[in-house]
């Protein structure tokens, strides 16, 4: 295997849940708002769950943007590394959620063994509600959390490009 970094970007969750898509909404305007070199993947992974340990496997640096309960108000941004990620598992509130963790932890098990990895995310204010649309609150955070998102890549050592920005 090489030595250069692969910096996987993971949107995850439900977007049928009201807050619990915004994950998935702000790697949707990732994929197509920026431009990354070849070491640097933006995925969707919905609520693949465990089914996404091949793409975490591949990657020496994994960024996941998630909704985080993290005991704050809705709209907090959250910041989880090291022994605060398994620490949230006991505090997930959907399947999906756990088995991203439980794929993170599968991991360690193979040969490139576990990324080095940051979880970004939003307190959600509800995961419940049965609609395709985020809460304002969840909304407004959007940009914000892309910019954090894109920092992490950064901080990786990887780079972007806005796309249409010269």
């Amino acid at each position: 295997m090489t030595d250069e970094k692969k910096i996987i970007i993971l949107g995850v969750g439900n977007i049928l849940y009201s807050d619990d898509g915004i994950g998935i909404k702000v790697i949707e305007r990732i994929m197509n708002e920026y431009e990354f070199p070849d070491n640097v993947t933006p995925v969707d992974g919905g609520i693949l769950g465990i089914n996404l340990l091949g793409i975490m496997s591949m990657a020496t640096h994994l960024i996941i943007v998630d909704s985080v309960y993290n005991k704050g108000n809705p709209g907090d941004l959250h910041r989880l590394v090291g022994d605060q990620i398994p620490q949230r598992i006991m505090a997930k509130t959907s399947l999906h959620q756990v088995d991203v963790l439980e794929a993170l932890t599968l991991c360690f098990a193979l040969p490139n063994g576990t990324p080095e990895t940051v979880i970004v995310g939003v307190e959600p204010e509800d995961i419940a509600t049965l609609n395709p649309e985020l809460t304002k609150t969840v909304e407004a955070q959007i940009d914000p959390l892309i910019e954090m998102t894109l920092k992490e890549v950064v901080n990786f050592g990887g780079s972007y490009e806005k796309i249409g920005v010269n």
